[in-house]
């Protein structure tokens, strides 16, 4: 090899060298600057992980307007926001129906009739308001709405209780009694409906469910407060208070249950009460109901005595699976979700079966379609045995009023119209109940069964010849 190729081939060499010397700075370089960026997005998600909120404005004790709390929190203003939304589910939800808007009712977009779905419940209720006007539920959004422009309002004179759960009233209580909730409580109850209604200005809104210096959860419904009061009182616990009492796992059901339950008006001021002193079973509250010789209305076409269960999601869920296993309400209604490094309650309010993925394969490790599926089968069993109910107690009351038209007013018409009483208090229990038997799905189906045992007894007592 002569000089010349050795020169070029050093030459070479040292090029490469350089050529490599560079590349490696240069991944280094890359490298570096990747691992700060990840550093610094750590560092930033630890932060705002640490900062979940940015206080944009003052909130108080007396800051009702939910549109307030959402400058600091629009992530659960926006989620919030969509309770507007009309999604039926095989078994539940509402569907926008329009409507010709008139001088009683301005809205020309409402849910459908479940006296038009099934006019079975016109003869079960004859007589009550429910049998005028009763439609399918809508979101949280609606909860104000659709209580003032309900026809109940014009074929009865509601009072100012039915406000509290159709309303945010805690800002208003607090007014009524010049500090004291429980006073304002007992003012707007004495109040007629139309008087109460000029006191509230929004649905249910975070100054409801939440304190607002530490955002905790707290009840702020005196019903409820007293209510778990009275059934903690019958398990042996006095003095109950449930906003310093109960877990904070707890507190993610009642702040639910302040307004998911079974209620009645007790005596002439109308005063809400929740009938849990005896127990959250259904036999406790009718037992309850019976005790105090306390009645809805009476029956337009038998002049029984009857119940009308409202709403009682509480207590049912309570006899389920998933409240002996600890879930709350809010698992499964509002499940967690992330956002950036943020974990937050979906305040987005809907049936679990619109939201699978987060409400229930969280715990349940099976597909979306199995999931479904199992859930409807509970449904569509539930809802099969509630038609038979329903055709009981229909042939039920067909006979009483048969039987007093015939000029009968005996043993077996009285008992007769007990059994109507309980089979109806029964049945209602599980039709008001917005699960369709999901959320303690043997006990609904045990339920069902009483009540069309009550009904077909009622049956048997007009046939016994010695009634006649």
């Amino acid at each position: 090899m002569n000089r010349h190729s050795e020169k070029s081939s050093s030459k070479d060499g040292a090029a490469r060298q350089g050529l490599l010397f560079v590349a490696v700075a240069l991944v280094a370089a890359l490298a570096a600057a990747g691992g700060a960026a990840l550093l610094i997005n750590i560092m930033e998600r630890k932060q705002e992980a640490r900062n979940p909120f940015y206080r944009v404005v003052e909130i108080t004790d007396e800051t009702e307007d939910p549109a307030i709390w959402g400058k600091n929190f629009p992530l659960q203003y926006d989620d919030y926001l969509r309770t507007v939304d009309q999604v039926r589910t095989r078994f539940g939800g509402s569907e926008a129906v329009p409507r010709t808007p008139d001088d009683v009712d301005p809205r020309s977009i409402v849910a459908q009739s479940k006296l038009d779905e099934d006019p079975r419940l016109k003869t079960i209720w004859a007589g009550y308001a429910f049998a005028v006007d009763f439609r399918e539920e809508r979101g949280h959004a609606f909860m104000l709405e659709d209580q003032t422009f309900t026809q109940r309002q014009i074929v009865a004179e509601q009072p100012g209780t039915c406000v509290h759960c159709h309303a945010s009233v805690y800002v208003p209580y607090m007014k009524l009694g010049g500090g004291d909730l429980i006073q304002g409580f007992e003012a707007m109850n004495s109040m007629s409906y139309a008087e109460a209604r000029k006191l509230v200005n929004h649905p249910i809104a975070c100054i409801d469910c939440h304190s607002p210096d530490t955002m905790q959860l707290r009840v702020t419904r005196p019903a409820f407060i007293e209510g778990i009061r009275a059934l903690k009182a019958s398990e042996g616990i006095e003095n109950y208070d449930v906003n310093t009492m109960a877990t904070r796992q707890q507190m993610r059901s009642y702040v639910c249950g302040q307004c998911h339950v079974e209620y009645y008006f007790e005596g002439a001021e109308k005063r809400l009460v929740y009938p849990w002193s005896q127990g959250l079973r259904v036999e406790d509250i009718l037992a309850y109901y019976e005790a105090a010789e306390f009645y809805d209305w009476t029956h337009a076409e038998t002049g029984a005595r009857v119940l009308k269960a409202q709403h009682p999601e509480f207590e049912l869920w309570n006899q389920g699976i998933h409240a002996r296993s600890g879930v709350a309400c809010a698992d499964c209604h509002m499940a967690y979700k992330r956002v950036g490094a943020l974990k937050i309650s979906d305040h987005h309010v809907r049936s679990p079966l619109l939201n699978i993925n987060r409400a229930c394969q969280t715990c349940h490790r099976l597909s979306e379609e199995e999931l479904k599926s199992r859930a409807e089968t509970i449904q569509g069993r539930t809802f099969a045995l509630r038609n038979s109910a329903m055709d009981a107690l229909v042939d039920l009351i067909n006979d009483i009023k048969m039987a007093g038209e015939a000029g009968r007013n005996d043993a077996g018409l009285t008992a007769a119209r007990t059994f109507q009483r309980k089979a109806q208090f029964l049945l209602d229990f599980v039709e008001a109940e917005n699960s369709m038997g999901f959320h303690a799905p043997q006990e609904a189906v045990r339920i069902l069964g009483e009540s069309i045992n009550y009904s077909r007894q009622g049956q048997v007592v007009l046939r016994d010849e010695k009634n006649f």
